[in-house]
């Protein structure tokens, strides 16, 4: 393949939450498609293993909480002065937590809602003045969830639509600049996140309960490929699987729908094991708690 039918050779692109999962796949195959990857997370020690892994010279890795507005960019000064100015930024870090919303954590659920959505804007407050430059491309990781709410799961589902929102608002309001914006609706993948859902009784039967293509599982690797080819085409969405697409025009009916199955089928699965918080998911969610016991106070 030449350089010019490559559009990412050359390129510099910012991940956040590449420490594992999703965000590590993606920046796999940013550097199997030419691009120099900005690796950021909040564990050094996973986004260094996570840099070793890729070929020597091709990226680097910079811990950061994408809610920090100083520290976002203080690693973007980092980035530019290492890598240069970035033409790709992909907001992919996220939490989540399950269970129900009258009694959950009030710290976590607000957490969960303070990556998601407000770190998606910090990620895009702080890299806008390089992708003006470049003429860039920002993609904001999604999900099902932006589309269609379920239950136990409101500061996921709150999070994702808004950032939803705000990557459409986005979009319309930087496209006279050049740069482009593109959302990525993604239903389950393989990560360690959805694989500590389904060890949660009421988040396992939910999915189960779900139309059967909605319940299955896509592997990490293809869902980062299909995200990096909409980057290279500069996609204003990306659907993954590509079914996701056909819930837009239902996505009104989806409220009712929902409500009806969670009437009839939360007392059945209550009565089976009584509903309780599950705290934040994952070995990321883990990871997260820890660095913010750790952070200093006051």
């Amino acid at each position: 393949m030449t350089v010019a039918r490559r559009p990412l050779h050359g390129r510099t692109a910012v991940v956040t939450g590449a420490a594992r999962g999703l965000g590590a796949a993606l920046a796999r195959v940013l550097v199997e498609r030419g691009a120099t990857v900005a690796l950021l997370g909040r564990e050094e020690s996973t986004l260094a293993e996570v840099r070793d892994a890729l070929p020597a010279g091709r990226s680097a890795c910079w811990e950061v909480d994408v809610t920090d507005d100083r520290g976002m960019l203080r690693a973007a000064s980092g980035i530019r002065e290492r890598l240069g100015p970035p033409s790709v930024v992909v907001a992919n870090a996220g939490l989540a937590e399950g269970g129900p919303f009258a009694e959950s954590d009030t710290a976590v659920w607000r957490r969960v809602v303070e990556v998601n959505l407000i770190g998606s804007a910090v990620t895009a407050r702080t890299f806008l003045p390089d992708l003006f430059d470049t003429r860039g491309y920002f993609l904001q990781v999604a999900s099902l969830a932006s589309i269609g709410a379920a239950p136990m799961m409101s500061a996921y589902c709150a999070s994702k639509a808004g950032a939803e929102s705000f990557a459409h608002s986005l979009q319309a309001e930087v496209a006279h600049r050049h740069v482009g914006v593109g959302i990525a609706y993604i239903n389950w993948t393989d990560t360690d996140m959805v694989r500590d859902a389904d060890q949660h009784p009421v988040l396992r039967e939910l999915r189960g309960h779900m139309p059967r293509p909605a319940r299955k599982v896509y592997p990490a690797a293809y869902v980062a490929g299909r995200l990096v080819t909409a980057v290279e085409r500069r996609r204003p969405a990306v659907y993954v699987p590509r079914w996701l697409r056909a819930t837009q025009p239902v996505r009104a009916a989806m409220p009712p729908v929902v409500t009806l199955l969670s009437r009839r089928e939360l007392p059945r699965l209550g009565a089976a094991e009584p509903f309780s918080a599950t705290g934040l998911l994952g070995a990321g969610g883990r990871a997260d708690r820890t660095a913010g016991a750790d952070a200093p106070h006051g």
